[in-house]
């Protein structure tokens, strides 16, 4: 089961992910609210960082959403 929850802000916290990996494409990271597992194993690969700095990752860019710091 996935540490995380996103319930809203998607389209925000993936924002911030591809600015961060620049070369992520929005159809490289497809969400549906519900599949956070698929969504942190795919980041996982794509990313090559453990599952720790993933949910870290996503944790942060949930908390600030509103801020355009990474």
């Amino acid at each position: 089961m996935a540490e995380i929850t996103i319930s809203e802000g998607w389209d925000k916290i993936r924002t911030k992910i591809k600015r961060k990996y620049s070369h992520l494409t929005d159809a490289m990271l497809p969400f549906s609210p519900g599949q956070e597992e698929e969504l942190i194993r795919n980041l996982m690969n794509l990313v090559h960082r453990d599952r720790k700095y993933v949910v870290f990752m996503l944790t942060k860019f949930q908390r600030t959403m509103d801020s355009n710091r990474l």
